[in-house]
Order: structure tokens, then C-alpha cells, then sequence
């Protein structure tokens, strides 16, 4: 089993009942963090931009890490995102093939660092899909959804049968293209 760095949460929270409302709008949010204290900040620190509900004001109801329903089959993920570069804000829309959405975010995240040099407090997740094999753009994700693929061994040694045949040196090199 491959563990990831960014895992799926799921914050439920609200702002503070007062005189005037004594039943807030409830607010949920899924969002990638590394921890759940993480992901509380990633909450309050979007609530905070997108209403008007600070953490002062406000409480969390509930917190839950959200697992993969299937991750043992192959899917193709569609990741929606905005990101701080040093010149500006930019939007993206990137395809990955992937077991679970956790690995296609992780891929996400390690190639925006290298392509872009953009770290990933940087990177806003807007909306993440599992897309239809038909209905993907990327040429990176749709060379893989021939039924017929092939993958070349290129690399092949020979190995000693045994331990006694083997040896260091040979009079002759070995033959790696087969």
C-alpha cells in the first residue's frame, strides 16, 4: 500500500449562533491537507475569503478524512486549479491516470513544483472529477487507453542459474537486447 503525503478531508463547519441568527448557514468543504489541523487552517483561511465567518466566530462540526472507494483499479482524474505564480494568479486544468484521487493531487502537486516551481501553499484545488475515457483532452493520459498496449523490455540480463556459475569478470560482454 502506497501512503501519500496530501490526504482528502472533509470540514463541516459554521459561524457562531447569535441573537440575530440563532441557525447559521452550515458550510462544507473538501479539501487536500497533510494533517487534519492542516486542513481545519485550509477551512477557515477560504471560509474566511469566501464569507463572512472567521475562526473567531466560527466552530467546526465535524472532520473526516475521505478514503477511495476503489483504489485498486485504474482511473482517469481531471484536477481544476489556481495557483500563485510570480507574476500572477493562473488557472489550470490537468488529467492524470491514478489508482486514488490522493495519488493523482500528489502527482499534481510534484509537478507543479518542478514544471512551474510553484510550492504547494500556492496551489488552490478548485474542483477534482473522474473523468470518462472519451471525454479526456491530454494527450499524456489518452496514449494509455488502447486495450492492445505494449511495453518493450529493454533492459535484459541473464542471470547465472546458480550461485557457483557466477563470476566476476567474463571473457565476453553480455548480450542486453534480446
Amino acid at each position: 500500500m502506497v501512503t501519500y503525503r496530501f490526504h482528502q478531508y472533509q470540514v463541516v463547519g459554521r459561524g457562531l449562533p447569535t441573537e440575530t441568527d440563532e441557525h447559521p448557514k452550515i458550510y462544507r468543504m473538501k479539501l487536500w491537507a497533510t494533517n487534519e489541523v492542516r486542513a481545519k487552517s485550509k477551512f477557515w483561511y477560504f471560509l474566511r475569503k469566501l464569507k463572512k465567518v472567521k475562526k473567531s466566530n466560527g466552530q467546526i462540526l465535524a472532520i473526516n478524512e475521505i478514503f477511495e472507494k476503489n483504489p485498486t483499479t485504474i482511473k482517469n482524474y481531471g484536477i481544476w486549479l489556481r495557483y500563485q505564480s510570480r507574476t500572477g494568479y493562473h488557472n489550470m486544468y490537468k488529467e492524470y491516470r491514478d489508482t486514488t484521487l490522493n495519488g493523482a493531487v500528489e502527482h499534481m502537486y510534484n509537478e507543479m513544483a518542478s514544471r512551474h516551481r510553484v510550492r504547494h501553499h500556492c496551489i488552490q484545488i478548485i474542483k477534482t472529477a473522474t473523468i470518462a475515457a472519451k471525454l479526456c483532452k491530454r494527450e499524456s493520459t489518452k496514449q494509455f487507453h488502447d486495450s492492445k498496449i505494449k511495453f518493450p523490455l529493454v533492459y535484459r540480463k541473464v542471470r547465472p542459474p546458480t550461485r557457483k556459475l557466477k563470476t566476476t569478470y567474463k571473457a565476453s560482454r553480455p548480450n542486453l537486447f534480446m
